[in-house]
């Protein structure tokens, strides 16, 4: 049976991907995050900054931790995506009608009608 994420039944979003690399990945690897960057050819204020949840995780920086970790770099870009879509959802909601084939379809019936009256 799948674990079913929603993180709004337990009054928050998802995790940054720098909270799973803090919280559970270089806990469980014994690994510091001096050595992480190092193995990812990355300065560690940058690793530390994402770790820190103050960057996202970029496409470069997904493909490395991808191949680091094995996991491609659609996992950690995922995360990001979720843990950005869920933070903006949280913001000032976007007033956009919806779109309707029935509003379009009027709207090209009133334009052909307004073309034919000139």
């Amino acid at each position: 049976m799948p674990l079913n994420l929603n993180y709004e039944q337990w009054g928050y979003g998802p995790p940054h991907p720098g909270a799973i690399l803090r919280e559970q990945i270089l806990p469980r690897l014994g690994l510091e995050r001096s050595e992480l960057a190092a193995r990812l050819e990355i300065a560690d204020a940058a690793l530390a900054d994402i770790m820190a949840e103050r960057r996202p995780v970029s496409l470069d920086m997904a493909r490395r931790l991808g191949s680091a970790f094995g996991n491609g770099a659609r996992y950690w870009l995922a995360l990001q995506m979720q843990f950005d879509v869920w933070t903006a959802e949280q913001g000032d909601p976007v007033d956009i009608a919806p779109i309707t084939l029935a509003g379009i379809a009027g709207s090209a019936r009133a334009g052909r009608l307004n073309a034919a009256r000139r």
